[in-house]
């Protein structure tokens, strides 16, 4: 019998994966038809596929759900359910699912429930919560392809087969031990370094806010699930911009690390060895108490006690108190408090932001400013800098970890990467360390800009504001520039991003008078199209430095509510 092509191996991979969808849960072709023509598939028109009992769960937020499960007004298996069904749905109609394992979800809710009857109380802090997955982390008896045909039926990086699908990543060994609920596996891009999600496995994840606009990437079929009411909170990871894209692209809310305050141990990965700028995990979901209840709940299993690479820093809950405390409840600076002081970056003086993007930075920094507090001109070392060290090592091992896993099947690089991962000879190592020494003086810079801020006026800067991207979300095939997150992963520092506006055609019309910078920023600004781009959502970065990720989490739920009032 001949070799099976990688194109009958990803159609049949998809076909497995809709047949682990329930029957009673599948869509009719009329109804998937009706789907694609449709350039908003979130909110009402998903919710017209489900039960009224699926939609009021899966409307809740994060923090509500485990409050709902603590008091027992609903079953682990109520709410897995619904999630579930909703997945299943938001799958079929928008491409984000990589694995689902619903029934082995299912089984997880019914012990759940035996365990609260039993006991008298909940398994954890998380008890019944139903989470998302990025296609990068192992769950027992499920694949982990990472977006390659080649690791279909097995585990990428895995290559005993003794161990395939019973290996665990030990971030999720700490969810289940928290009583969480695992269900779906969600998509990335082929390689991770993209900032679109599309592989030769399922195809493309579309924006489901604008099905013209890209989802984002890598961890962009998590975003698209979570903006389609699928989960209300999940894991991804960031080394360029993999977690902050999406979420900026999508509506939601995410929150990056600095690396190892969380577990990587036994995830998988693109160019493992590649040690010099890690890659972190993080979160993703609705709002900003889901981001906190989970990275508070995880840090509190003591991952560092595991996983030697994790600092041993616990949830510091006195640092959210105290950035909190300088504002009332709408956001506003308080008298008797120091207001915050804001950086703003409106441009990174390469390519400059669409006028989306444009208008949400001006709505943020007048609401901040109305709120009391101090927003300033960010003016750091040069952003190109630290694209192209962090490139530098991105391509470092002349992509061959890409084509190994490449030439398990022999399937291609998609069209999208085909000119950026040509195998080629690894960087010298020379030429390797003069590369680590440029990035370790960006970060020396980086740091003396920010402690310059306070000699204007005494104080320094708490956080910088700044685009995810020059635009809100992407045409598919016209991501250009990704130098507004490079940045805080050369830096490594901490980053929430939240939504604030949606692109209005209306208001951001085409600036027929507008000077490029360059080339570059010339072919981006010809990308913009109002009508294309209308009702996409601008996300917003708010960075704080190295391991601050409580005080980040602080004021971004400042700054949301400040927008919320403004509005």
């Amino acid at each position: 019998m001949g070799k099976v092509s990688w194109q009958d191996q990803a159609a049949a991979k998809r076909a497995e994966t809709l047949d682990k969808i329930s029957p009673e849960w599948k869509l009719s072709e009329k109804d998937l038809k009706h789907a694609r023509q449709q350039r908003d598939i979130t909110g009402f028109f998903i919710q017209q596929f489900l039960d009224n009992e699926s939609i009021s769960i899966t409307s809740m937020k994060t923090a509500p759900i485990l409050t709902a499960l603590k008091e027992r007004r609903l079953s682990a298996v109520q709410v897995v359910r619904a999630f579930c069904k909703r997945a299943a749905v938001a799958h079929q109609i928008n491409n984000c699912l990589h694995e689902v394992f619903f029934d082995q979800a299912l089984q997880r809710a019914e012990y759940l429930d035996d365990y609260y009857a039993k006991h008298n109380k909940p398994i954890g802090p998380l008890h019944g919560l139903p989470i998302s997955l990025k296609d990068q982390f192992h769950v027992k008896g499920v694949d982990t392809t990472m977006g390659y045909v080649g690791w279909i039926g097995g585990n990428l990086g895995v290559s005993d087969h003794d161990k395939t699908h019973k290996i665990e990543s030990q971030i999720v060994t700490e969810l289940l031990s928290l009583g969480a609920v695992l269900y779906c596996k969600t998509s990335l891009p082929q390689t991770l370094l993209f900032g679109e999600t599309k592989n030769n496995i399922i195809g493309e994840t579309l924006n489901p806010n604008n099905r013209n606009l890209s989802c984002g990437g890598s961890s962009g079929g998590e975003a698209a699930l979570i903006a389609l009411g699928g989960s209300s909170v999940g894991v991804g990871t960031d080394i360029g911009g993999s977690l902050r894209i999406p979420t900026g692209f999508c509506g939601i809310f995410s929150i990056k690390p600095t690396s190892n305050r969380l577990s990587y141990r036994d995830a998988a990965n693109t160019n493992p060895g590649q040690d010099t700028y890690r890659s972190t995990v993080g979160f993703m979901g609705t709002s900003i108490d889901a981001l906190e209840l989970v990275f508070q709940s995880v840090l509190g299993t003591e991952p560092w006690l595991r996983d030697p690479a994790v600092l041993p820093i616990p949830f510091r809950k006195e640092v959210m108190e105290a950035y909190l405390s300088r504002a009332d409840s709408k956001g506003n600076a308080k008298s008797d408090e120091k207001p915050l002081k804001m950086g703003l970056l409106w441009c990174d003086g390469m390519v400059g932001p669409h006028p989306p993007v444009l208008r949400g930075l001006h709505v943020v920094a007048e609401a901040m400013k109305k709120a009391g507090h101090k927003v300033v001109d960010w003016n750091p070392p040069s952003q190109e800098r630290a694209t192209t060290i962090i490139g530098g090592f991105f391509g470092a091992d002349g992509a061959h970890d890409v084509h190994t896993h490449l030439d398990r099947s022999g399937e291609p690089l998609i069209p999208d990467l085909k000119d950026g991962f040509q195998l080629k000879a690894p960087t010298e190592l020379l030429k390797y360390q003069d590369l680590t020494l440029q990035g370790l003086e960006y970060e020396r810079e980086y740091s003396d800009y920010w402690n310059s801020t306070q000699e204007s006026d005494g104080q320094i800067v708490d956080a910088v504001l700044m685009p995810v991207a020059p635009h809100a979300a992407v045409i598919p095939g016209k991501f250009y520039h990704g130098a507004y997150t490079d940045a805080m992963n050369v830096t490594n520092y901490s980053v929430v991003v939240i939504p604030t506006i949606r692109a209005d055609a209306s208001i951001d019309v085409f600036d027929d008078w507008y000077k490029p910078l360059g080339d570059l920023d010339s072919k981006n600004w010809k990308a913009y199209d109002p009508e294309l781009y209308d009702g996409a959502p601008v996300g917003i970065q708010i960075v704080g430095r190295k391991f601050e990720e409580e005080k980040c989490l602080a004021i971004a739920r400042i700054v949301h509510t400040v927008l919320q009032n403004a509005s």
